[in-house]
Formats: C-alpha cells, sequence, structure tokens
C-alpha cells in the first residue's frame, strides 16, 4: 500500500485511549497517511499520531469548543462531512461516533474500524442521557436529536466498502442495526510494559475498578458492592461521573486518580481481582490484567466474553450491583483455581503484532 495515497479518519483526538491506541497503530501501518478529525488537543496523543499532518473540521477551529464537543453531538454529522478527502485512494476510518460517515472520494475504497456504533444515540442513550444523567435541557435536546441521528447513523453505513468490528459483540450490532456483515479484529493492547513485570506470588489485597468514570461502566455498582462486603476496593479514572460516584462512596473506597501508564502494573498485580461490571464493546483493562496475573470479576455480557477465559475470571450475569456482591462472594472459593500463568497467556492473543496482521488482512480483501 506504499504507494496508495490513505487518510485516517479518527473522531476526535483529546484523551489517550483505546481508541486512540488503535489509531497509534493504524498510522503505524500506514507512516505516510495523513489524519482528519472532528478535535484536536495538540499534544494529547502520541509522538507518531503528532508527527502526522492532521486536520480537524470546522468545528475543531474553535478551541473553546473542545472541552464541551459532547455537547455539539447534532453537528458532529456536518463537521464530519465537510472535510475534504480528494485525491485519496483509502479511506480508513477509526469510529465509535460518526468517523465511519466520511464524504468519500469518488473511487475510493473505504474500510471502517468500528468500536461501536454512535452508542449515544442507541442503546446506551438513557447511560448518558436519562434521568440524573443530564440537565433537563439537555435531555430533551438529545430525545429530540436521536430519530435524526439515528436515521444518519444507518444512512451513512452506505459510504464504507468493508466493517470491520473490534468485537463479536460490536459486529452482531453492526448487522442489527446497519444490515451489513463485520469482520472481526481485536484491538491491539500494549503488553509488552505488563509482561516484564513478575506474576503476583499471592492474592491481592483489594479490589480494582479502572477506566474512565461513564455511566455505562457500572463503577456505582462495584462501589455498592464495595460496600455490602465492607472489602476494599481501589477506583482508578476520571470523567463525568466522579463527583456522584466519590459522594455515594463509603471510607472504604479510595479513589486513586488516573493511575500513569508507569503505575499500572504494579496496581494490577496488588488487585485482588479487577471488577469490570459494564458491558463493554471491547474492554482493554481486563487484559491488562490478566497480562500482569491478576483474575477478573466481569459482566457476563458484551467484550468480556470473548477476553475472559472461565479459567481466568468469574462471570455474574444478574445486571445489579447484588449480582457482584455474589460473584464477588463466590470468589474466595473460585480463587483457589486461578492460575497467573493462564491468565497471562491468554492475554498474549491480543497484542500489537496480532492486530496490524488482522487489520492488513481486511484491507488486502477491499481489492
Amino acid at each position: 500500500m506504499a504507494t496508495v495515497k490513505v487518510a485516517l479518519v479518527h473522531d476526535w483526538l483529546i484523551t489517550w485511549r483505546g481508541g486512540e491506541k488503535v489509531l497509534d497503530a493504524m498510522v503505524e501501518m500506514f507512516p505516510h497517511a495523513d489524519l482528519f478529525t472532528l478535535f484536536h488537543q495538540k499534544g494529547a496523543m502520541s509522538p507518531r499520531i503528532e508527527g502526522r499532518p492532521i486536520t480537524t473540521a470546522f468545528l475543531g477551529k474553535v478551541g473553546a469548543l473542545r472541552n464541551r464537543h459532547r455537547f455539539l453531538l447534532p453537528l458532529f454529522p456536518a463537521a464530519i462531512r465537510s472535510l475534504d478527502l480528494s485525491g485519496y485512494e483509502l479511506v480508513v476510518s477509526s469510529s465509535h461516533c460518526v468517523a465511519k460517515g466520511v464524504r468519500v472520494p469518488p473511487g475510493a475504497k473505504h474500510l471502517s474500524y468500528v468500536h461501536a456504533p454512535m452508542r449515544y444515540m442507541w442503546d446506551r442513550f438513557d447511560d448518558y442521557f436519562g434521568p440524573g444523567r443530564a440537565s433537563l435541557a439537555v435531555r430533551l435536546a438529545a430525545t429530540l436529536a436521536r430519530p435524526l441521528l439515528q436515521k444518519w447513523d444507518i444512512a451513512s453505513s452506505s459510504s464504507v466498502n468493508r466493517f470491520v468490528a473490534n468485537s463479536a459483540y460490536v459486529a452482531e450490532q453492526i448487522r442489527r442495526l446497519y444490515g451489513r456483515p463485520a469482520s472481526v479484529v481485536h484491538p491491539p493492547v500494549e503488553l509488552e510494559r505488563f509482561l516484564q513485570a513478575p506474576l503476583p506470588a499471592k492474592p491481592g489485597e483489594y479490589f480494582l475498578c479502572l477506566g474512565a468514570l461513564a455511566p455505562y461502566k457500572r463503577v456505582d455498582w462495584a462501589i455498592e458492592a464495595a460496600r455490602v462486603l465492607k472489602t476494599p476496593l481501589w477506583v482508578g479514572g476520571d470523567g463525568p461521573e466522579l463527583a456522584r460516584l466519590k459522594a455515594q462512596a463509603p471510607s472504604n473506597v479510595s479513589f486513586i486518580g488516573a493511575p500513569t501508564d508507569a503505575e499500572l502494573p504494579s496496581l494490577y498485580a496488588g488487585a485482588k481481582a479487577l471488577l469490570f461490571p459494564g458491558i463493554e464493546d471491547f474492554g482493554l483493562t481486563p487484559i491488562e490484567a490478566q497480562a500482569c496475573g491478576a483474575p477478573v470479576i466481569a459482566f457476563g455480557q458484551g467484550g468480556a466474553l470473548e477476553t475472559v477465559t472461565p479459567n481466568t475470571g468469574l462471570f455474574f450475569h444478574q445486571p445489579s450491583s447484588d449480582g457482584l456482591v455474589a460473584a464477588m462472594r463466590a470468589f474466595e472459593g473460585w480463587r483457589a483455581g486461578f492460575s497467573p500463568e493462564k491468565a497471562r497467556a491468554n492475554a498474549l492473543r491480543f497484542s500489537r503484532e496480532a492486530f496490524i496482521k488482522g487489520l492488513q488482512a481486511e484491507v488486502r480483501l477491499l481489492g
């Protein structure tokens, strides 16, 4: 693909999370590609991403809007369509919102790697805009915009030549919403720094819940379970739910902020188990925890079913804090048969090399 002019399109480049790590691997695949996005916070991405030409849509020209970008959601379709990709022969979109709806030049091929369909407007609408999650004015505006955004989301799928999903769970959503098949290529996980850490010689002393503090993560279930069981819980991360979660937390729950990359291996290795109570499209933290030899207690839906095995974690199926409490009570008996070595071996399936190899195969299938 060295002679093909490639455009990479990502929703926004503001925070360094799982989707941006996928984009970083895409830039490694296409080192001469140009990047297009709605918003870009300079310096927030990896040097590999920051080193490429980055074009933002008209909304991104107003720096003050970056920190309030989600309030502009109804404008995103027009903004992503305003990006000029003339002259590009291959478009690869990395999409969890509107990136897949970019305007593709005539004759160009479009491969869309989907982290999730527009989650705010489909299955997780109430998580973001339900009572107690947003102001009345925001809820009303989102409710009015929802049918139009859903219609646009479906219609814009026709510009995609080939869909690739980050999990079988998301592939099924693509089939259900867009009526299109999707291959599955699991996202890359930066395993190296976790594999260098020694495996834990004994069970940890605290449960760990880690990630962006957003409604669908169900960190509130973990906090309530820790209250009932009176067990130590460490909550790492930042996000819109932080103040609410702190207000409801008992004294045995500690908020440790967003850990650095250097802090993560010891955090995982020192945990009794990672709690993963939300329904994730994929989810990186269970793989990182397993790479460090830590078990996982996860809700039995979504991407966790593809990344955690019965040997490396325990699932609960009742969607409530009560379900998590029951799993945490059963954990002590289950833990006796757990092998940190098997957990680490399972994590190795999700390497950066495996992702790049899988996505390269999908690009070749475009013809």
